[in-house]
């Protein structure tokens, strides 16, 4: 359960509301009155509290629960315990997560302005924005709607932030045009300068980086994670990606929609990947690659080439996965007879 020295429900909510939020259906119509006040997990939830199952793994722990009402899939609505009411859902995990954004919505922006924030005077702030102590937002930046800038985060000149974003504490942000409903972690970098510059035995020659950073709408950065903007090209983030905390993304980098790059993933410059592409974490991509969509990459795999769309690969150098699990089986059967034929 969530602690409430950090955490305050919104207030209770009947089951009937909460099924029609979720698109789910109770297995009880007749409980659409009953009122629950907070979410838990299921082996500590109790009579007030709405929980899920989503993994079978976790049956046990359903068949046990004391929750007053939980989401489910069809299938498995049946092994509930007496006293549950089943939300049924084909996608409880999802169901949850709208729901557990009812108990605990983000917190909404108000008009506010820290004193010791430092805002020039060409700087267009919208409505019912919240800008925090020590924040600096540079010349001619725009700022949309019931924004949220929090402490100490830096807004340079030019930078454009569509409605509805929060914008962590100790971001710092540079050459960049930024959707709505953007949402960036403590620390994050977006648009520094590319890792770009000439050989020379005389020594090396920095290369300009003129380009920018594009983030689409509903994107969300995990602390302390950097995006470099392009060298003329544009470093681009599609709508609706999920970026874990500490990944790098380099210059020239295209990521499509709907993408997913778990903790300390890097990318190469001028890598594309498609929509609904998945990296694991670790992973790292070699530059001027394309990445087809839905394609899947396991954790600390290392790609150097060209990946087709829907194909799910693993390894270093990545191969598809049946491929890299039977090269690991075969390189066990080797080191195993190596090992027979030793203690012969």
């Amino acid at each position: 359960m969530a602690d409430r020295r950090f955490f305050t429900p919104a207030g209770a909510f009947s089951l009937g509301s909460i099924a029609e939020m979720t698109g789910s259906t109770l297995s009880d119509p007749s409980r659409a009155g009953v009122t629950v006040s907070d979410v838990a997990p299921l082996d500590v939830a109790e009579g007030q509290h709405l929980s899920f199952l989503d993994n079978k793994k976790y049956l046990d722990a359903f068949k046990a629960t004391g929750a007053g009402a939980c989401f489910v899939r069809p299938e498995l609505a049946a092994a509930a315990p007496v006293g549950t009411v089943c939300l049924v859902n084909k996608n409880p995990y999802k169901a949850y997560a709208v729901a557990a954004q009812a108990f605990y919505p983000s917190m909404e922006a108000r008009a506010f302005r820290a004193p010791t924030a430092v805002i020039d005077g060409s700087a267009v702030i919208g409505a019912d924005c919240m800008i925090e102590e020590g924040a600096v937002i540079g010349a001619n930046v725009k700022i949309g709607n019931r924004c949220r800038i929090q402490a100490h985060a830096v807004i340079r000149q030019g930078v454009e932030i569509g409605d509805d974003c929060d914008i962590g504490p100790h971001t710092y942000i540079t050459h960049a045009l930024i959707g709505a409903k953007v949402r960036l972690h403590p620390g994050v970098c977006i648009g520094r300068p590319g890792f770009g510059f000439a050989l020379d035995p005389a020594g090396y020659v920095s290369v300009p980086q003129l380009g920018r950073v594009i983030i689409e709408s509903d994107v969300e950065i995990g602390a302390n994670s950097t995006i470099d903007r392009g060298a003329g090209p544009d470093t681009v983030i599609g709508q609706g990606t999920r970026i874990d905390n500490l990944v790098q993304i380099g210059h020239n980098v295209k990521v499509g929609k709907y993408c997913v790059i778990v903790a300390q993933a890097g990318i190469s410059g001028s890598t594309q990947l498609g929509d609904y592409v998945m990296i694991g974490g670790q992973a790292g991509l070699a530059g001027h690659i394309k990445i087809g969509s839905g394609a899947k990459i396991a954790g600390q795999s290392g790609v150097m080439r060209d990946i087709p769309p829907g194909v799910e690969c693993m390894g270093s150098p990545a191969v598809p996965l049946k491929q890299c699990m039977k090269q690991a089986a075969m390189l066990a059967k080797l080191v195993t007879k190596k090992e027979e034929k030793t203690h012969e």
